[in-house]
């Protein structure tokens, strides 16, 4: 046993001189530190693999096997059950049990078709998406299991008994199976499942398109920009439109590159917005719109495209900003150019303030103070994430405990998808032993990685990205609804952003900001003065922001009304004038990057519905003072807790007095 002593000794020191080291550079916290530093990994040498997410049987791609298998075997008892119980409260929980055990293996899969590195991780999770999302449209035209519910739903008796998300949830059920044909004959509803399972493969198709990036022969540009663009042999890669360079032939290349019309993909477009409308017809609406909004806060097509109506922009001021855009070609990704030349806001002087470990920590002081929840760093075990990059947090109440998962994947990594977005891989709901099962979601970002010399930096666009997409997370977190159903942001679409959207407004509070935004260097708070100017940097250009919103809500809902004798476009070049004014670039095809087509078909009004919801709700709550504990507290109590268990419109306009009669 002496032996080993010496060696005790040295990693005992060695211990004490990194300890010292540490306190010497830096001050942040746990979860700071660990968004500030390089990720550093305990061997796997001696670890068992616990499978992603801590499923066991994704240790492996043959693991999708076993668990698409064993939902689909839990998936056949269930429906079993539900067709022979008699109607009640048991009839509703046995639906969602349903939900529960197809989604998780649904959205887990879901996101790692498109997030994990491995190819053969993809092309299992693919094939997983397509098996249990054809299960889903099976059992959406199931006339026994549809009828077990509607036997419910008709016993006027049995419905008054149960509670108000109880009866909400059945209510949603039957929805999704009136929208899927439920009421057609046999070989309708199997033309029906057909389409569905078409549509996803499209679906699929075109999302991965529109993240490709295109490449162009080096000879053909200029050499002094090929240092901007990944360069590939004789060929120069561009993945994104550079919005944020400062040369103009950059961004005037990357916008006629990337957006390069492709006869593939636009294909793809047409075909899948084809069997869109074919499948809306099919179950009796209108349109593909008429059917995607009926439920949704909007109700219908009409009360969404009236938002161009009501912009809050007279047209000089719109012509004038376009006018300065112009100038500096290439549409809106030259806003922010405006912004920063107008104001001295280049992001660059405000990036060594906005460290990621410095964001982290302010959104933890944030939620602490609106809501008593801390994000604390977790050990991640080994096989547990997709990339060492990955960072896991767990989401603590003062008094409620442990409340869920967020996985933080941020960092940039070739064939990673370019948009920032939210995952849900699991939902949260009430257990029959009365325990609470937690959710657990996924942050995707594409930051730059912390290098030796300095942490991860973030631009103020990167920073109200971060605090955007925490917004959803912690809509999923801050959820206790009864039911995985509704849980979070299983919510309509045009409601799902509100909170996102209003963490917008954190970020841009000096009140907020400056309770963590400090040099990483110096420890020096962000002046109040740089703040105020990025705040007035945001009126400038205001009319063509909102008039760019309502351009793309407007496409896609004429992408998705009656179809059209004409190219997807011509449309986007008829649109594009009527709605927003810079003039089309010949040889493009923007709407070929249109991800939001995929997730967000017929329903991108949201974004324009949801901030106006969140400014009402900024104004009359958190605007007076943005760190009230008890306006927290009614808001997770008031919206945050229901996820989508009650009516959006009743929520907003019940407890926090928003006006509403643009919809009514």
């Amino acid at each position: 046993m002496s032996a080993y002593n010496p060696l005790l000794r040295l990693l005992r020191a060695r211990s004490a001189v990194t300890l010292r080291l540490c306190r010497k550079v830096t001050t942040w916290s746990p979860v700071g530190a660990a968004f500030n530093a390089q990720a550093v990994r305990r061997s796997d040498l001696f670890r068992k693999n616990v499978g992603l997410f801590g499923v066991p049987e994704l240790s492996s791609t043959e693991g999708f096997d076993v668990i698409q298998e064993r939902a689909l075997l839990e998936t056949d008892q269930l429906v079993e059950k539900a067709c022979s119980s008699s109607p009640g409260a048991v009839t509703v929980e046995t639906f969602d049990k349903l939900s529960d055990s197809l989604c998780r293996v649904a959205d887990l899969a879901d996101f790692i078709k498109v997030a994990h590195p491995d190819p053969l991780y993809r092309e299992a999770a693919e094939k997983t998406c397509i098996n249990i999302g054809t299960t889903v449209e099976k059992l959406n035209t199931n006339v026994e299991l549809c009828k077990s519910l509607k036997n419910l739903l008709d016993n006027e008796e049995i419905m008054a008994k149960l509670d108000p998300e109880t009866r909400r949830v059945a209510e949603l059920f039957m929805f999704d199976f009136e929208i899927s044909g439920i009421h057609l004959d046999e070989k309708q509803r199997k033309e029906v499942v057909n389409l569905n399972v078409r549509l996803l493969d499209l679906s699929n198709k075109f999302l991965m398109g529109c993240h490709m990036p295109n490449r162009i022969d080096k000879r053909a540009l200029p050499h002094h920009i090929h240092q901007h663009f990944i360069n590939e042999g004789n060929y120069v890669q561009i993945g994104g439109l550079h919005a944020d360079a400062p040369d103009d032939l950059v961004r005037e290349v990357a916008y006629r590159i990337f957006l390069y019309s492709n006869g593939e993909m636009m294909h793809t477009l047409e075909e899948l917005l084809s069997c869109r409308n074919k499948l809306a017809r099919l179950v009796g609406y209108q349109s593909y719109s008429h059917r995607a909004l009926k439920g949704t806060m909007a109700k219908s097509p009409g009360k969404a495209v009236i938002l161009k109506d009501y912009s809050l922009h007279s047209p000089e001021e719109v012509s004038c900003d376009l006018d300065q855009a112009e100038i500096l070609f290439c549409s809106s990704s030259v806003l922010g150019v405006i912004r920063a030349e107008r104001f001295n806001i280049e992001p660059s002087l405000y990036s060594p303030y906005f460290s990621l470990g410095a964001c982290m920590e302010g959104l933890n002081s944030l939620f602490m103070q609106l809501f008593g929840v801390s994000l604390l760093a977790e050990q991640l075990n080994a096989g547990e994430v997709w990339s060492e990059d990955v960072r896991k947090l767990a989401v603590v109440h003062e008094t409620e405990g442990l409340l869920g998962y967020i996985y933080c994947d941020f960092f940039y990594r070739p064939d990673k998808p370019h948009q920032d977005c939210h995952f849900t891989i699991r939902g949260g709901r009430l257990l029959d032993d009365g325990q609470y099962q937690l959710p657990v979601v996924v942050l995707m970002l594409n930051l730059p990685h912390p290098t030796r010399s300095a942490p991860t930096l973030l631009t103020p666009a990167m920073m109200e990205n971060l605090f955007h997409e925490m917004g959803h997370a912690m809509h999923s977190m801050l959820g206790r609804t009864r039911y995985q159903h509704v849980t979070g942001t299983r919510c309509v679409t045009d409601f799902a952003e509100v909170p996102s959207i209003l963490m917008e407004y954190f970020a841009t509070d000096y009140r907020v900001i400056n309770q963590f935004a400090r040099h990483y260097q110096t420890g020096q708070p962000l002046p109040q003065s740089m703040v105020a100017r990025l705040c007035e940097s945001k009126k400038v250009c205001g009319a063509a922001d909102t008039q760019l919103q309502i351009f793309y809500a407007v496409l896609d809902q004429i992408y998705h009304g009656k179809p059209q004798s004409r190219s997807t476009t011509d449309i986007l070049i008829d649109m594009q004038q009527k709605y927003y004014g810079l003039p089309y670039v010949p040889n493009t095809a923007w709407q070929l990057r249109f991800s939001h087509l995929v997730g967000y078909g017929a329903k991108y009004y949201s974004y324009l519905m949801s901030r106006a919801v969140a400014s009402m709700v900024w104004r009359q709550c958190f605007h007076k003072d943005p760190l009230s504990r008890e306006t927290g507290e009614r808001y997770r109590r008031e919206m945050l807790a229901h996820g989508g268990g009650k009516e959006p419109m009743l929520m907003v306009e019940g407890k926090f007095t928003f006006n509403s009669e643009l919809w009514n």
